[in-house]
């Protein structure tokens, strides 16, 4: 609010308020949850925790109306205000604290930026607030506070435990690499070589083809074709992996949620990778970069392949496409290599 319509120094608690959120948001993102030396409920854990976010969203609603139209609120109702939103902030935050890493880190890591989401909601709700002319209820006002009840209202839809968060990731990965994929294959039913309908002794000049940045030559479309089918690979890695997951992910040990947490952790570099290698596909093709993209991310889907194998998701059903999939990664490497030598 503008220093003229501030009623005596009713900004004072708004600005202590908007330091301690911001010093609270700050701890959730980058400090450590607290390890359960017993056994941990994970249900009682979410109905604490959504009944802390429900607190948060109605005290940012009522700071939001005290503020929406004159006169202001006095200095001592904007401590009571500040106050009560600080205590349900600082409620959210310790409850986030008592999940442990133990239920699995994918998990922890959505629910803490999910929390952070919502701290920075009621942080820019207040900034808004502190800055804006208490005229009428500003429309920047009205976006800050439905940003936080947006920021409130995902976490009815979070994952409820390691399981179901590291197959938000993999499902994730899985839109990314399919998007690179149609890009690529649409490129090349739209590219076409520019003079492909003239013949070359009806052009002029000793390189009548002078402007191959442009298109494709029948010799960059070979190497393509096995590139694509890394590419391919890479996504049925990827969907072969998420039906192993639900079907047989486990989080009733140690060990098989640090597993499930190993396979978020190593098919997060599989969609980059496979941007990587659609990237440098495309004209002027530079067959040395093809070369190299397409080795790192043979050497990637071959250790992702590797996890996959070794873990508790992977019976005998799914160890014929992995070993099915190898093969296709060591194939399609091959044929782009040979094809790169040929071109060069």
């Amino acid at each position: 609010m503008s220093a003229d319509n501030s009623s005596g120094n009713v900004s004072v608690p708004l600005r202590n308020l908007l330091n301690s959120i911001q010093c609270v948001r700050d701890r959730v993102r980058d400090g450590e949850s607290n390890e359960s030396d017993g056994a941990f409920n994970l249900s009682n854990f979410w109905d604490t925790l959504n009944q802390a976010v429900k607190a948060v969203s109605q005290e940012a609603t009522k700071l939001s109306l005290a503020f929406s139209k004159p006169p202001l609120p006095s200095q001592q109702d904007g401590e009571k205000l500040a106050e009560s939103i600080q205590k349900s902030v600082l409620t959210l935050s310790t409850v986030y604290y008592w999940l442990p890493k133990s239920q699995g880190v994918s998990l922890r890591r959505q629910v803490r930026d999910a929390t952070v989401e919502v701290l920075d909601g009621v942080a820019q709700l207040v900034e808004v607030i502190l800055s804006s002319p208490l005229q009428s209820l500003s429309q920047e006002q009205l976006t800050s506070t439905g940003g936080v009840w947006s920021a409130c209202d995902q976490f009815t839809s979070l994952p409820r435990d390691n399981k179901a968060a590291v197959l938000v990731v993999l499902s994730s990965h899985i839109g990314v690499v399919k998007d690179a994929i149609e890009e690529v294959e649409q490129a090349l039913s739209e590219a076409q070589d520019p003079y492909s309908d003239i013949l070359d002794d009806d052009l002029e000049g000793d390189e009548p083809r002078g402007n191959q940045d442009t298109y494709w030559s029948e010799q960059d479309r070979r190497v393509i074709g096995p590139c694509q089918g890394l590419m391919k690979a890479s996504a049925a890695s990827l969907r072969k992996l998420t039906s192993a997951v639900r079907a047989k992910g486990d989080v009733t040990t140690h060990q098989n949620l640090a597993q499930l947490d190993d396979l978020a952790d190593i098919t997060k570099d599989i969609s980059p990778s496979v941007d990587d290698l659609a990237l440098c596909l495309y004209p002027p093709m530079d067959y040395s970069g093809v070369d190299s993209n397409a080795s790192k991310l043979a050497v990637l889907l071959k250790k992702v392949l590797e996890i996959i194998r070794s873990s508790h998701v992977c019976g005998e059903s799914e160890l014929s496409w992995v070993q099915f999939l190898e093969g296709a990664v060591d194939h399609n490497l091959q044929k782009a290599r040979d094809l790169i030598q040929q071109g060069s």
